[in-house]
């Protein structure tokens, strides 16, 4: 066992939405030892013939109608988050030594898992999607993290911009403070990566670059970072302007981020595969991005603002919708929403929200309104509560329950449905309530359209 093998023993899975590595790897590691190749190409081909089923077409075909409004037969997707630690115990489960070639096994084993054991309707492919090894600047000043998230930890923040006094906050130029947002790439090193992957899984797998950073331009996320969620709060009603001037700088900041990556080429095709949004798939035959001149307007854009799931209808929609709508009409097709209950706010998004296609049905809105308000013109995507499968022996009865429940509802109204269960922050160190939860939606969606 070598010295990485032993660091490694400490590592936790770093993947988000829909099993995407985020950060790639410095020049030094872009390495993979013969004993690391051989284990990757074994997890590579059985990945492939997986993916060379022909169901792995059909949900093709099911999520492209699904997310055209075109059929009304409902898809289930999971992504067990944290819960890949429980099923996937770094220290126990991966046999790779270097640290790069131990981050590719670990997304081949849950991609393998996708298809061998949870069984929905993501779709399996024989690619590996590796990250560019770069920096985003964010806004120039960060919040102070308290814990470490990347280990699992719990973690608070303090914000450096929630001590100010009154006075000096409604003084305080925040251009001075606030800066736009850049994307710098190791070239060298991502390309490295690249061409070391090309050649381990060569006659296997494809390899494709896969980024982040179009992903969701979290105006209140960023506010509430920066200056603490009390304040924001209070500052909609206090300091209105202030708010407006920040929101300004914030879209401004990611709208010269979104045109540094069209001018240079680097926006990913996320109308297929992809996560998209707060949860799903892209797969559509509406948008048409070619690899590697991918347009703004041939993508999926994504606007939520779950911080503010406390803040009246009328503040989001004096103080955020002018800005998301701003920034999802660069978009081709829109997806909106994450935790926040859209049903107090619907009339406003869904009238500032252009090209809107999906939209989040969480555990905050009233599941039974939203069916009623986005009939068959929109996506609901159902959020199901994860404490369903956070505890040792679920309660099956009440899952299905809550499940037959909400599709008679929605059957009721014609939603276009996906029930989605995400947020897992534990199985209940029971791995296999993943699958179960999977055969137990299935039999549901059996049970309500037959």
């Amino acid at each position: 066992m070598t010295e990485n093998k032993l660091t490694g023993a400490n590592r936790v899975d770093q993947g988000q939405g829909g099993n995407l590595m985020v950060h790639g790897w410095p020049l030094g590691q872009c390495v993979v030892s013969g004993h690391d190749r051989v284990v990757l190409r074994e997890l590579g081909e059985k990945l492939r013939g997986f993916a060379e089923r022909p169901c792995e077409r059909e949900k093709a075909a099911l999520w492209t109608a699904h997310n055209g409004l075109k059929t009304e037969q409902p898809v289930i997707f999971i992504d067990c988050e944290n819960g890949w630690n429980e099923i996937f115990p770094w220290a126990e489960t991966i046999q790779c030594e270097g640290e790069m070639a131990q981050d590719w096994e670990m997304w081949l084993r849950k991609e393998i898992h996708w298809a061998e054991t949870l069984k929905d309707d993501k779709v399996v492919e024989a690619k590996l999607y590796i990250p560019y090894k770069a920096v985003d600047t964010g806004w120039g000043i960060k919040e102070e993290v308290i814990g470490d998230p990347t280990k699992g930890q719990a973690y608070v923040w303090k914000s450096p911009l929630a001590e100010l006094d009154e006075d000096e906050f409604e003084s305080l130029d925040l251009s001075t403070v606030i800066k736009t947002p850049e994307i710098q790439i190791d070239w060298e090193a991502s390309n490295r990566a690249f061409e070391v992957a090309k050649e381990v899984f060569d006659g296997i797998l494809d390899v494709e670059f896969r980024h982040k950073w179009w992903w969701s331009p979290d105006l209140s996320l960023s506010y509430a970072n920066l200056r603490g969620m009390e304040n924001m709060m209070c500052d909609f009603y206090d300091f209105p302007d202030k708010v407006h001037e920040m929101m300004r700088l914030f879209t401004d900041g990611y709208l010269a981020k979104f045109d540094y990556l069209e001018k240079n080429h680097l926006l990913p095709n996320n109308c297929a595969s992809m996560y998209i949004g707060s949860g799903g798939t892209g797969w559509t035959d509406e948008l048409h991005g070619v690899p590697g001149q991918v347009k703004l307007m041939d993508m999926w854009g994504f606007n939520e603002a779950q911080e503010t799931s406390e803040v009246s209808p009328e503040m989001v929609k004096e103080f955020i919708l002018p800005y998301q709508t701003e920034l999802a009409s660069k978009f081709g097709l829109n997806y909106y929403g994450c935790c926040e209950g859209l049903d107090r706010r619907w009339e406003y998004v869904k009238a500032a929200i252009p090209r809107l296609r999906r939209v989040s049905v969480s555990q905050w809105a009233d599941s039974a309104k939203m069916s009623e308000y986005l009939s068959d013109q929109y996506v609901y995507c159902y959020k199901v509560s994860p404490t369903d499968i956070a505890v040792p022996n679920p309660d099956e009865d009440y899952i299905r329950r809550r499940l037959n429940e909400v599709l008679t509802c929605c059957k009721g109204h014609n939603n276009r449905v996906e029930l989605l269960m995400k947020d897992n922050h534990t199985l209940g160190r029971r791995p296999e309530n993943a699958s179960r939860w999977v055969q137990i939606a299935r039999e549901e969606v059996a049970r309500v359209y037959g």
